[in-house]
């Protein structure tokens, strides 16, 4: 997927929510993250992939998460960026030195990416029969763009969505990493083109001017969800206050929970490493004994 706003992958949840693959998802995002209360830990327990985005720190982790869900047979998916970073004044100035340096074309509204990543990670799900398909995924805000979280908090949440997906089965990807590597970036040729034609034309993917939302298994289900995540996360916070303000029970709970998180991060590395630690003991364990 391409990376316009640091945002773009809790966009990309509500999409997946309608198609049930919201529970499958599993997202690479800078380690750093991971340290943020409350948010990050979910996506510890969650078996998120963080990474450095150095290449030598992030290949043996990468190994080492990719071959533990493949050995557990998890059915999953894994949103990647490969351009690395969204899309900023800043940024595309670097993405353009790097395509002055290689005689590359150099682009509007997308940046070039990084392609080792991508090749690695398709050639070990690949490796352990874990890869069904590539979806390509383009993300477009035809209205207002909220860049970063300061602008969700201000009230500037986007009008407008558009996502164009197309899906690649494994087949048709290429082999050789060469071959992979041209691929994804044709790719984001492709994503530069769309991109282009989506701003200066009437904004909309689709010719016709009408998006195509494939249908998915329950409307019912869908708006029940929105209705018990909108109470969920109304009440919760509300109830944790007050919990916190009447009784001391709670508070020490949730500082001996808060300090554990820090510590087993700060120990550990965080509740991923943990997880994969456990499997590989009770692995080596079990054919051993």
């Amino acid at each position: 997927m391409n990376h316009r706003t640091r945002l773009d992958w809790m966009f990309l949840w509500n999409c997946l929510l309608r198609y049930s693959y919201l529970r499958l998802e599993k997202i690479c995002l800078k380690s750093s993250l991971k340290a943020v209360p409350g948010f990050g830990w979910a996506m510890q327990v969650a078996a998120f992939i963080f990474i450095h985005r150095k290449w030598e720190d992030d290949k043996n982790h990468f190994e080492a998460m990719l071959d533990y869900f493949c050995d557990i047979k998890e059915h999953l998916q894994i949103l990647i960026f490969p351009e690395g970073t969204d899309l900023t004044d800043n940024t595309k100035a670097r993405s353009d030195e790097f395509a002055e340096k290689n005689k590359l074309q150099k682009y509007e509204y997308v940046l070039h990416p990084r392609t080792t990543g991508f090749t690695f990670i398709v050639d070990r799900l690949r490796e352990g029969n874990n890869l069904d398909a590539i979806h390509d995924i383009t993300v477009a805000y035809p209205h207002n763009i909220p860049q970063t979280e300061k602008h969700i908090l201000n009230g500037n949440f986007p009008k407008e969505i558009h996502f164009h997906v197309c899906r690649y089965p494994v087949s048709s990807v290429p082999v050789s990493k060469e071959e992979l590597q041209l691929w994804c970036q044709e790719r984001w040729k492709e994503k530069e083109d769309r991109l282009r034609a989506f701003y200066q034309g009437e904004r909309y993917f689709d010719a016709t001017r009408r998006s195509r939302i494939p249908p998915c298994k329950s409307e019912f289900r869908v708006h029940l969800i929105k209705l018990a995540s909108l109470l969920y996360w109304t009440l919760f916070p509300i109830a944790m206050i007050v919990l916190l303000y009447l009784y001391s029970l709670v508070r020490w709970y949730f500082l001996v929970v808060t300090v554990l998180f820090v510590l087993q991060e700060k120990i550990f590395g965080g509740l991923e490493l943990i997880e994969l630690a456990c499997y590989r003991y009770y692995t080596r364990r079990y054919k051993t004994g």
